[in-house]
């Protein structure tokens, strides 16, 4: 069952999160390029350092004392990947090989999975399926999903990934999961409720899928065992 947490200082939307429920990071989002960070303790909100860039619809991985953020909006569509050190961020100079929004990705500081998305608006024209892995300093490529799509959501780490939901190209929202092994994806079977705009966390093996538009807005929450490949 869930529970109510504190309240967000800065309502907002389209942000990005790290950290775990007694330690989490929240950054960036809307309306407009958000650049505010907060962090949780467990029971309240209080505000952290600022991005260095402003951005709605980016992605985030890590943890509250070393959290990464990359891709979005700001307003133009950017790969650019800062850290975070539990007080400020750093803009890294390695920024994602292919600037997108609407990503989704998982992982660490140094070694985080950053995956799909759209390369341009408007979207769902100029989806993207490809994946990238990041060392601490430099993004690479990594194996193509199976499906491009965006506003999809992902758990689990570099080595085991897990990537679920979204919205394809042909404008249908997508209930299909797919396992990262490090190399290339694989197929992990679908949702029960196919949605995009979703959230998610959790490992490979153990993961969380919640909320989105189906195509209206749903509380729906879902776990994902890996053992069976469904939710």
């Amino acid at each position: 069952a869930w529970s109510s947490g504190g309240t967000l200082n800065t309502g907002r939307y389209t942000s990005a999160g790290a950290g775990t429920q007694t330690a989490g990071l929240a950054f960036g989002g809307g309306p407009g390029t958000i650049a505010s960070t907060e962090e949780y303790n467990g029971t309240g909100w209080s505000n952290g350092g600022n991005l260095n860039t402003g951005r709605t619809r980016l992605e985030g991985a890590g943890t509250q004392t070393a959290g990464l953020a990359f891709g979005g909006q700001a307003p133009s569509v950017t790969g650019a990947t800062e850290e975070y050190n539990g007080s400020a961020w750093t803009t890294n100079p390695g920024s994602l090989n292919t600037a997108r929004y609407y990503l989704s990705g998982c992982g660490t500081q140094t070694a985080a999975l950053g995956f799909a998305g759209a390369t341009s608006p408007p979207e769902p024209s100029n989806l993207s399926n490809s994946t990238e892995e990041y060392n601490g300093s430099a993004w690479t490529a990594g194996g193509n999903l199976g499906t491009a799509r965006y506003s999809l959501a992902g758990a689990g780490t570099q080595t085991a990934g897990l990537a679920f939901g979204g919205e394809t190209s042909a404008i249908e929202d997508s209930a299909t999961t797919e396992k990262y092994d490090g190399t290339s994806w694989s197929d992990g079977g679908n949702m029960a409720t196919a949605r995009r705009v979703l959230s998610g966390f959790g490992t490979q093996s153990a993961g969380l899928a919640f909320g989105g538009l189906p195509p209206g807005v749903t509380t729906a929450t879902e776990e994902y065992n890996s053992n069976i490949n469904a939710f």
